[in-house]
């Protein structure tokens, strides 16, 4: 197939399905909506698997019918009609003077090949897409990536491979490092690629043919035209879920899929959410504190994984970027603060969290004071004073664990940054896995829950580590943030004591006076007992942690990770948790 249509419809001029052909002769296949009047324009490019002929409306029916409802200037100023998960709006974009390029990735819907997500393979083919859209006689020469997700993680990766006319890069909720951001936290493998594979990839995949949806704008297969068996299908796609299982250690499978942000130079805007714990917050704070770009930018806001990228807020603050790098507007873009903040507050009286814009310098912020609240293990308290009894704590390896809480809060307190938790432990077994969970509770001690990204009830902050996998790597650590090398195990001793710094993700919660924050070291994921929501696109009901769970049976085998671990406590072992407390700017 190496015709393709161009029509004039909804003041766009719109070509379907436009060959692009890569260094090895494989085709791949884009939609490009630009203006209607002749000119060259700049262009903004989305490269991914979710199958550009399938609308969000059908293939994401729950997360479209919640942000329709709960942000209507979302799907306000548009027909809705060619929208697609996780990608711009062409209708609102390209009246503003913009093309709009999508790309569907090699062996995902309108594009042939072998699929493989994030590879060597794919990552070029991402950089000659670029580098093909910005010589075509519509483009100025500049290209600016955009994008929610699968959609924002591979802009770090193309912005690493430095292709000469990417301009400007937006990563919305995208993860940078493959292994500690997405697929193994803290060396415990997450279940979500085996099922995000299965319920959103899988059923795009190109050749999927008459078994998949068709394009209520062409009228066109969303998986090309041809239907292949399942066997073919299955040859046509690597077995992800049983790589992620066999490499359990960090190494080139996934530094492969990872960007390298010593090379990242081009212009970025990060942005990333509060209640994206287990995949959508880590890699915005990483990638804007370690990309060697000389102009970039960090937001960070609340509220669901896809919303606000389509709000009035969200595009607003897009284009200012993007219009000042590939346009070259003097809209004062060059003056915005490096940080923008939308802080995070409990409930207000209509039962909605209320966000405060805040603009900083800097991140983390300069003037946080690091503060550690020490574990008293006799009392189940956090305090500031250390500990000097000596007390250890026993629990079911693979159970609920132990809370510890501070007093009512005496006056408003705000934790904004990332977080890390120091512990002694031991265990009866050869390993044992750590999940710790930040939390608020009101003062009739009920827990405050917070929308996630995913899940509408999620908890202030987590984080995870595999007891085998403590080692450090001493010139990437920080004191608030701790980076495991995640490159041997170091099995336990049954009974002997060993010194574990666990990374909880970053977070931004407003504490009110008389709430009090608890901390949960547990054996298992959190789970909020209450009901549990649903999302059309994801396999199993959520109920705390989104579709982020850590329940692999082959991962976590009884008889490794069961038995009893035990906390210890006193000056020997001064078991701590450093929180960013942050004071009002003077």
């Amino acid at each position: 197939m190496s015709s393709y249509k161009t029509e004039i419809r909804d003041n766009m001029r719109i070509e379907w399905d436009v060959p692009i052909t890569m260094d090895d002769g494989l085709v791949l296949r884009a939609d490009v909506f630009r203006p209607v009047a002749e000119g060259k324009y700049p262009a903004i490019m989305s490269y991914g698997p979710y199958g550009k002929g399938l609308a969000f409306q059908e293939g994401y029916k729950t997360a479209w019918e919640i942000m329709a409802r709960e942000f209507p200037d979302a799907v306000s100023g548009t027909s809705n009609k060619y929208q697609n998960w996780e990608v711009v709006d062409p209708e609102k974009w390209v009246p503003h003077g913009y093309a709009v390029v999508r790309v569907d990735s090699r062996g995902a819907g309108r594009s042939p090949g072998f699929l493989c997500h994030g590879d060597a393979r794919e990552n070029k083919d991402f950089h000659d897409c670029i580098e093909w859209a910005a010589v075509q006689p519509w483009c100025s020469g500049k290209i600016g990536l955009n994008g929610i997700s699968y959609y924002a993680s591979n802009q770090w990766k193309a912005a690493a491979m430095q292709p000469p006319h990417l301009a400007a890069i937006c990563v919305w909720e995208g993860w940078a490092d493959n292994y500690r951001d997405s697929t193994h936290h803290g060396g415990i493998i997450c279940v979500f690629r085996k099922n995000w594979q299965d319920m959103q990839v899988k059923t795009v995949q190109h050749g999927v043919g008459e078994r998949g949806s068709r394009s209520p704008l062409t009228g066109e297969l969303a998986c090309g035209p041809e239907t292949l068996s399942d066997e073919e299908l299955i040859k046509n796609r690597e077995d992800m879920w049983a790589n992620l299982s066999k490499n359990t250690l960090d190494g080139p499978y996934y530094r492969e899929r990872s960007g390298d942000l010593s090379k990242v130079k081009v212009p970025l805007l990060s942005a990333a959410n509060w209640g994206g714990q287990g995949l959508h917050p880590r890699g915005n704070f990483e990638g804007f504190m370690h990309a060697a770009s000389e102009h970039k930018w960090l937001e960070a806001h609340g509220g669901s994984h896809w919303a606000p990228f389509y709000t009035d807020y969200g595009v607003g603050l897009q284009k200012r970027f993007f219009d000042y790098f590939l346009k070259g507007q003097q809209n004062g873009w060059d003056k915005q603060p490096k940080v923008q903040l939308l802080i995070r507050h409990v409930h207000d009286s209509n039962g909605r969290e209320k966000f405060v814009l805040r603009h900083e310098n800097e991140w983390p912020i300069a003037r946080t004071q690091w503060t550690n609240f020490y574990l008293d293990g006799a009392n189940l308290t956090l305090g500031t004073a250390k500990n000097n009894s000596i007390k250890t704590i026993t629990y079911d390896a693979m159970g609920d664990g132990v809370t510890f809480s501070m007093p009512p809060m005496d006056k408003e307190t705000e934790i904004t940054g990332p977080a890390a938790l120091k512990l002694f432990v031991s265990s009866t077994t050869a390993d044992a896995d750590l999940f710790v969970i930040l939390r608020v509770f009101d003062p009739q001690n009920k827990e405050v829950l917070f929308q996630g990204a995913l899940d509408p009830k999620t908890p202030v902050a987590q984080g995870w580590l595999r007891a085998s996998h403590r080692k450090l790597d001493k010139a990437k650590s920080l004191p608030y943030r701790p980076y495991h090398t995640h490159d041997e195990n170091q099995p336990l001793t049954p009974g002997e004591v060993v010194e574990l710094d666990i990374e909880i993700w970053p977070t931004c919660i407003v504490v009110p006076k008389g709430y009090r924050i608890a901390l949960t070291i547990k054996g298992k994921d959190y789970d909020h007992g209450l009901s549990a929501a649903s999302l059309s696109n994801m396999k199993n009901p959520m109920s705390g942690c989104g579709p982020f769970m850590h329940d692999d049976p082959d991962d976590r085998p009884p008889d490794i990770f069961g038995g009893n671990v035990t906390l210890h406590f006193g000056p020997q072992y001064p078991a701590a948790m450093l929180l960013p407390v942050v004071p009002a700017k003077v």
